[in-house]
């Protein structure tokens, strides 16, 4: 050991204190450090640019729903229907997946109130594969419009995908006009069917249950569309105009009904919903 590390081991120096690795993150949009406490406290919406992150299934429903609220079972489908191999297995990436995400698939619904207006609230998560679309989306966007029907109330969506799920194939696409008859029943019941487009919803998605609402609110800034800007632009050999497929740009155009922050997101959906069914939850 040689005497300068002697002489620093004796002395009382205190050790280098920690720093986690969450305490800071960075806005993808305009690439300011934001305080990581800051940003959640701001609902993951930075506080510099206004830009509205990505966030999950479990963190909608804590910041749209009241306390109490239940989850809804998730239905049971056949996983691998097609037994299916790219690159890895696709039972393989489910279970990836699920190691990284709360909850068994990319839509969760759960039945309860928004301030205190009676409601079922479904939500896709991006971060499950993509929020893409398969059997057990299908199975659960159908079940949370079963919940609606059963306790006469309303029922609101998040929707967030890229997609329909290519390793079920042509299952997935089906699981487009299967959802599609559940939001004609909620019309036919005479029940509000509400949609909010958060970043992004493309795909099939789009092209069903996204588009079919009776209110359309989408979230600042979230990419909307079917196909990608890059394909429509080859296929149309046009230069499609600044902020094409983003929520600003489709609500001026009169694609969406209303481009909602999310800090008033809950007082939002509460308004339309004694608009349309005012009586309370119970």
């Amino acid at each position: 050991m040689s005497w300068l590390s002697r002489v620093r081991n004796s002395l009382p120096f205190s050790k280098k204190r920690e720093t986690p690795e969450n305490l800071w993150i960075k806005c993808p949009a305009c690439s300011e450090m934001l305080f990581t406490q800051d940003y959640e406290a701001n609902l993951q919406v930075c506080p510099q640019c206004g830009h509205h992150g990505r966030i999950g299934a479990d963190l909608r429903l804590f910041q749209v729903m009241d306390k109490g609220y239940r989850l809804l079972p998730a239905p049971r489908v056949e996983e691998d229907p097609l037994k299916f191999k790219d690159t890895k297995r696709y039972t393989d990436r489910l279970k990836a997946a699920r190691a990284a995400n709360p909850t068994d698939d990319a839509f969760t619904a759960a039945f309860g109130a928004i301030d205190k207006r009676k409601a079922v609230v479904g939500v896709q998560d991006f971060a499950f594969m993509g929020g893409s679309m398969g059997m057990a989306v299908g199975a659960a966007f159908c079940a949370g419009a079963d919940k609606a029907l059963a306790e006469k109330c309303a029922y609101v969506v998040f929707t967030a995908a890229g997609g329909a799920r290519m390793q079920e194939g042509i299952l997935s696409l089906m699981q487009m006009p299967k959802a599609t008859v559940m939001t004609r029943r909620l019309k036919e019941a005479g029940l509000p069917y509400i949609v909010v487009l958060c970043d992004p919803t493309t795909g099939g998605v789009t092209a069903s249950y996204a588009m079919l609402g009776d209110v359309h609110i989408a979230e600042p800034g979230a990419l909307i569309g079917f196909a990608g800007q890059r394909v429509i632009q080859e296929t149309i050999r046009e230069q499609l105009p600044e902020g094409f497929q983003r929520a600003e740009y489709l609500h001026a155009h009169g694609m969406v009904d209303m481009v909602v922050e999310r800090k008033k997101l809950r007082r939002t959906l509460a308004q339309l919903l004694d608009y349309f069914a005012p009586a309370k939850a119970a």
